[in-house]
C-alpha cells in the first residue's frame, strides 16, 4: 500500500529549517506509515549548516533545495520577519511546480508550512489537500496573532495610558516593552505585516505549536475556547535538536566544561543570529569578568543591526573585538568561542548552571527541557515576549535591568550573573525550572499531552 506523503515548507535561515523537520521526524518517529517531502527555500546559496543538518535525517525525509533567490527589492532590510517572508514568496512559484509533481507521483494527504511560508497554503486548496502552519513558537505568540485586531484596538486607541499593561487571555500581562519588536511602530512595515500575517492563521485546517499544556496551559486553554473549531490548535512541543550539527569548538567547549564544577558555569550565546553593539558587546565582557562566575560565551562580531547574523555568514573574526586584555584576564574564569557552540550538549552538562540568552524559542525550550535557569536579554522578533514568559509568569528566569540609553551595564550584569548562580533567590528558580523540566519529558511520553495530541491529528490524515 502506497505510503501518504506530508509536504513540508519551512522558511529561509537555519533557526526555522530544524523546528520544521524537528516536528517531522517526531511525526515520522510516531508514525512511521508517513513520507515527508522538504521543500526548502534559500536566500543565497543554501547555508554550511542547513546542508549538513539535512544529511543527518532519516530516508522517509525527503529534502530537496529550491533554486536560491536574491533580496534585491525588501522594502525594509531592517524587518528580518519581511526579508524572511519575501524570500519565501519569491519561491512559491518552484513550490508550487514541486508540490503538483509529488501530487502527480505519490498520496499527498497534507501540507505543513512554517509561520512565514504561509503564502504556500493557496496550494492546498487547489490540491485537495488538507493545510497546516506550523508555529515554532509559543502559544502566548500565536495569542497575539488571534487577538491582533482587538489589540490594534488598544494599541491605536488614543485614551490608553502606555504604562498600563495588556491583557491577552489565559496570558502573563504584557508591558510595552515586552511586545514583538513591530509592535513598537504601529505605522512601520513590520506591524503591518504582523497584522496580514494574523489573517492567514484562519485559512489552514490546523496550527501546530512548539510548545505544551504544562508550559502553557492558561494560554491554550484561552486560545482553543476563543477558536472554537478551525483552525484545529495542536499543541505538540517541546520539539528540540536531541544534538547540535557542527564540529568547531565542540570538543574544546565540552572537554573545558567536564573540568568544572557541577552547576559553576554560565553560558552566554545571542542563537545563531543575534548580535550586541560595540558598546554593549564591551559592557557585557566587563560584567562577566566583574561577576566572578565562571562562563562559556559564544562570540559574535558585534554589529549595529540586532539580528545582523540571521542572514549572513560571520566575515569577521569576533574575537578581535574584545575589549584589550580580555582574555588573558579571564583565562582561569571563562572559555571565550567565536560565532558556534554545541549549544545542546553544553545545556545538557551538568557543569552548565546557567544560560544568559536572547529568548529565541528554540532556546527557551532547551533550557526547559535540561532544567537549566536563565537570564533574558531579548535582541528582536518575539524574544522580549519570551523573556516577559518565562521571568514574570513561569519564574524560571532573571531580567537584567537596562538604563535610560538601551544599554544593560556591567554592575548590572555582574549583579544579575550572581543572583543567578549563586544566591537563595536562585534556588527557588532552579527548583521551579526542574519541575519543567520533568513536565516537558512527561509532554513527550506515549501517553503524554503533546504525544496524544499529535496522534490525533496523524488519525485524521490517515483518514483523508
Amino acid at each position: 500500500m502506497e505510503k501518504p506523503h506530508v509536504a513540508v515548507v519551512p522558511s529561509p535561515g537555519f533557526t526555522h529549517l530544524v523546528p520544521i523537520l524537528e516536528f517531522s521526524k517526531r511525526l515520522l518517529h510516531l508514525h512511521p506509515e508517513f513520507h515527508i517531502t522538504c521543500f526548502i527555500p534559500s536566500v543565497g546559496s543554501s547555508p554550511t549548516s542547513s546542508k549538513a543538518y539535512v544529511q543527518t535525517l532519516p530516508p522517509t525525509i525527503t529534502s530537496i533545495f529550491l533554486p536560491p533567490i536574491t533580496l534585491d527589492h525588501v522594502s525594509d532590510p531592517s524587518v528580518l520577519a519581511l526579508q524572511i517572508e519575501l524570500s519565501v514568496n519569491l519561491s512559491l512559484p518552484y513550490i508550487r511546480e514541486e508540490l503538483k509533481s509529488l501530487c502527480s507521483r505519490a498520496k499527498v494527504v497534507a501540507l505543513v508550512v512554517d509561520v512565514f511560508a504561509n503564502g504556500a497554503l493557496n496550494f492546498a486548496k487547489e490540491l485537495n489537500l488538507l493545510s497546516y502552519i506550523y508555529l515554532p513558537q509559543s502559544a502566548m505568540l500565536l495569542s497575539l496573532y488571534f487577538y491582533s485586531t482587538k489589540l490594534d484596538e488598544i494599541l491605536s486607541s488614543e485614551s490608553r495610558e502606555l504604562q498600563k499593561p495588556i491583557d491577552i487571555p489565559g496570558c502573563v500581562p504584557i508591558h510595552n516593552k515586552d511586545l514583538p519588536l513591530p509592535f513598537h511602530d504601529l505605522s512601520g512595515l513590520g506591524y503591518k505585516g504582523f497584522l496580514e500575517r494574523s489573517k492567514r492563521f484562519h485559512v489552514p485546517d490546523g496550527v501546530f505549536m512548539n510548545t505544551f499544556l504544562e508550559l502553557e496551559s492558561g494560554a491554550i486553554r484561552a486560545l482553543e475556547e476563543h477558536v472554537k473549531g478551525k483552525p484545529k490548535l495542536y499543541p505538540v512541543g517541546p520539539i528540540i535538536q536531541m544534538e547540535s550539527i557542527g564540529h568547531e569548538n565542540g570538543v574544546e567547549c565540552l572537554t573545558w566544561l567536564d573540568k568544572q564544577e557541577p552547576n559553576s558555569v554560565l553560558y552566554v550565546s545571542f542563537g545563531s543570529g543575534g548580535t550586541l553593539s560595540q558598546e554593549q558587546f564591551n559592557e557585557l565582557a566587563f560584567g562577566l569578568e566583574l561577576s566572578g562566575k565562571k562562563f562559556l560565551w559564544v562570540v559574535r562580531a558585534p554589529s549595529g543591526v540586532v539580528s545582523a547574523g540571521y542572514l549572513c555568514a560571520e566575515t569577521k573574526d569576533p574575537l578581535e573585538f574584545l575589549p584589550h586584555g580580555f582574555l588573558e584576564r579571564t583565562k582561569k574564569q571563562g572559555l571565550v568561542v567565536p560565532s558556534w557552540a554545541p549549544q545542546i550538549q553544553v545545556l545538557g552538562h551538568s557543569a552548565t548552571g546557567g544560560f544568559l540568552s536572547h529568548c529565541g524559542w528554540n532556546s527557551v525550550l532547551e533550557s526547559v527541557v535540561q532544567g537549566v535557569p536563565v537570564i533574558t536579554w531579548p535582541l528582536f522578533a518575539e524574544q522580549s515576549l519570551n523573556a516577559a514568559m518565562i521571568a514574570d509568569d513561569l519564574k524560571v528566569a532573571l531580567r537584567p535591568k537596562v538604563n535610560e540609553s538601551g544599554l544593560v551595564e556591567r554592575e548590572e550584569i555582574a549583579k544579575v550573573v550572581r543572583g543567578l548562580m549563586g544566591d537563595k533567590e536562585s534556588l527557588e528558580i532552579r527548583k521551579r525550572m526542574g519541575l519543567l523540566k520533568i513536565a516537558a519529558a512527561n509532554a513527550i511520553k506515549e501517553d503524554g499531552s503533546s504525544t496524544k495530541t499529535l496522534s490525533e491529528m496523524a488519525t485524521s490524515l490517515r483518514g483523508f
